[in-house]
């Protein structure tokens, strides 16, 4: 599995396009070049599908000498590919340039990038995590553009909250209120905290989730009534296990429901399918489907990273307390189309989940630099 890595393509059967989806091959846009999209996520706006992630169509090489150091590449920005299919992608350019602004040096990191449309200044909003190559200075940057396909004006980077901010995500709720997940206090806890109206900065009010259990790579979403974080663990470039916690509101009390993969070998599934998680994306106006997108780093040459999206359901369990409402499935298939989503599998359980302990760091240096 770790050599079938994420392809999509079209074959026509009787006048009808059907999308096929080959998690772990390469992806490519339509001039046919390697997608840069890596560590990032999609938005939806006007009929159209927005993918926004990471650059790193340059050079791979270690920050420093020492055994561990982390694989990167030098900042190139923010790339964006539209589509109105979720298969074919249409290359818009970086949307976000790295060299315009000293936050976002080449020397410097710039990860994670997460979008929402702001209805009330009618402005598409870009998170993203900035740091330094020590991981030292772990703050967010916000930029933002009247069109989804920038460019993106650099507005500044700060800490929400006065604290550390990792790798991140964006969620906007049925209400519009937009919210945002980090990790902090050295990776080792989860905040949550709601954006004000423009999106541009955070309210005061934030929690601590997750503490001590040192989740990273948050993507949160909303099924069926119900709110789910799903994390990696902090073991450098190396895929780990999978957890999906849950939750009654985003400000509330989050409750571990164990690794959601199934299916593949117990590797595969201890590896999250030798991926990380970067999004979760229910796709509109098709209610049970949901996209598990994450990323199947090589840190030889990270810009040929691969990408794996699999089919995600929220499955209902019986009413028993103290157990969960509901559970959530990734699981696995060497290729698959939007019909299987209508093969919905069993849920694998009717307990919370004891959480996982934090996994042993990789090396020297946890994900992409920060010390464990």
């Amino acid at each position: 599995m770790w050599l079938a890595a994420a392809k999509l393509f079209v074959v026509t059967t009787h006048g009808r396009d059907v999308a096929d989806f080959h998690p772990g091959e390469k992806f490519r846009d339509t001039n046919s070049e390697l997608i840069q999209a890596h560590g990032g996520g999609i938005l939806y706006h006007d009929s159209a599908y927005y993918w926004y992630g990471e650059n790193k169509d340059g050079p791979t090489y270690t920050a420093f000498s020492l055994s561990g150091s982390p694989a990167r590449v030098d900042v190139i920005g923010v790339s964006c590919y539209s589509s109105r299919d979720l298969v074919s992608w249409r290359n818009e350019g970086v949307v976000l340039r790295g060299g315009t602004h000293p936050d976002l040096a080449p020397h410097r990191v710039v990860e994670r990038p997460k979008v929402l449309w702001n209805e009330v200044t009618r402005q598409f909003v870009m998170w993203v995590h900035v740091d330094d190559a020590n991981y030292e200075t772990a703050c967010v940057g916000v930029a933002t553009s009247p069109r989804a396909t920038g460019p993106f004006a650099y507005r500044g980077s700060f800490r929400p909250h006065g604290q550390q901010s990792r790798d991140l995500t964006l969620f906007q709720d049925d209400d519009g209120v937009g919210y945002i997940a980090y990790s902090s206090e050295d990776n080792r806890v989860m905040h949550i905290g709601q954006l004000t109206r423009d999106f541009t900065a955070v309210q005061a009010k934030y929690v601590r989730a997750l503490v001590g259990l040192s989740r990273e790579a948050p993507s949160m979403f909303k099924a069926a009534g119900h709110y789910f974080l799903l994390t990696s663990g902090c073991t450098g470039w190396e895929p780990n296990r999978a957890e999906v916690f849950h939750a009654t509101s985003p400000m509330g009390e989050w409750r571990s429901l164990g690794n959601p993969c199934v299916g593949g070998s117990e590797l595969d599934m201890a590896t999250t399918f030798f991926s990380q998680a970067t999004a979760v994306l229910p796709l509109p106006g098709q209610p049970g489907r949901i996209l598990f997108m994450a990323d199947q780093w090589d840190v030889r040459d990270l810009g040929r990273s691969r990408y794996v999206w699999l089919p995600l359901w929220v499955l209902p369990l019986p009413a028993l307390e103290p157990g969960p409402p509901v559970d959530v499935v990734v699981r696995w298939h060497d290729s698959w189309h939007m019909t299987d989503f209508e093969k919905v599998p069993r849920p694998r359980k009717v307990r919370y989940a004891r959480a996982s302990p934090p996994p042993p760091p990789a090396g020297l240096f946890g994900r992409r630099g920060t010390p464990p």
